[in-house]
């Protein structure tokens, strides 16, 4: 059992897409395990909720900021490192998606996407790095998705930037691994959060079908998963069973794999015929 308490005390954490969801869980949790929490999101309203629920005996504050906009996030970053110092964890949690049939999804979403979920990961990741090497100390914390390593039918904008969250973060461990600065990379299954429930409004049924076989987690099990692997300084960190063996699957089948996904969507297809 990883003591969270010796771990995270006094550490000063950001997260961003702190505002609900597995953002605010992980914030909660780390706050309770007396870190220095900076939560960061688009929406006030929210980040005043997740404020209100943080606990514990650190310092804790907000930030509203978009990290698909480069000059928000250096104002950002620059705040807390002026007010509070470099943050000894980085966690990279904000993301959006919009599944829909491919052919179906807007280049717009493909370009709004791509600037959350891959480059808000890489413009704070790359700001806050000289900070943490010139210290000689730092952890960033990737947030991908099982989307990330497995190209899922319906997540045609989504998939491939979390594809590319994983290898940025592959070559970020690679670099920094005799550096001094830890890297380590969430890949979270199916999460009941207010985005899986805003993203099942516009879902392809074969999508939900075969998404189904997967499980569901809670955030606060995916939140308490990630501080263990981050606490061990785990580089790849796969809440929940089922989520480990697609990944192994994934890796031990090679070219096999697609005939897997083929046969489950030939399953979604029966039922929605």
């Amino acid at each position: 059992m990883i003591n969270y308490q010796n771990h995270f005390q006094d550490k000063l954490v950001l997260v961003t897409g702190g505002s609900s969801g597995i953002g605010r869980a992980l914030a909660v949790r780390l706050a309770e395990a007396g870190a220095h929490v900076w939560i960061w999101a688009r929406r006030e309203a929210k980040l005043q909720e997740t404020m209100s629920m943080l606990r514990g005996s650190g310092k804790h504050a907000y930030q509203v900021v978009d990290v698909g906009e480069r000059n928000q996030v250096e104002a950002g970053l620059a705040r807390i490192c002026r007010e509070a110092g470099v943050p000894d964890i980085v966690i990279n949690n904000a993301g959006v998606t919009h599944p829909q049939y491919i052919e179906k999804i807007p280049l717009e979403m493909f370009e709004q996407l791509n600037k959350i979920n891959y480059l808000g990961t890489v413009y704070l990741s790359q700001l806050v790095l000289p900070d943490m090497l010139a210290r000689g100390s730092g952890h960033i914390v990737n947030v991908s998705s099982t989307a990330g390593f497995i190209g899922a039918f319906g997540f045609g904008a989504y998939g491939p930037t979390k594809f590319a969250v994983r290898g940025y973060s592959d070559v970020l461990r690679a670099e920094m691994r005799y550096r001094g600065i830890r890297v380590s990379i969430l890949f979270p299954p199916d999460t009941d959060t207010p985005m899986l429930q805003d993203e099942n409004k516009y879902k392809p049924f074969e999508t939900k079908e075969i998404a189904g076989s997967a499980g569901l987690l809670s955030a606060e099990a995916v939140a308490k998963a990630a501080l263990a692997g981050i606490a061990k300084n785990q580089y790849l960190i796969l809440p929940g069973f089922n989520n480990k063996l697609f990944f192994w699957l994934n890796n031990a089948l090679g070219r096999l794999v697609y005939p897997l996904m083929d046969f489950l969507l030939a399953q979604a297809l029966k039922k929605k015929t």
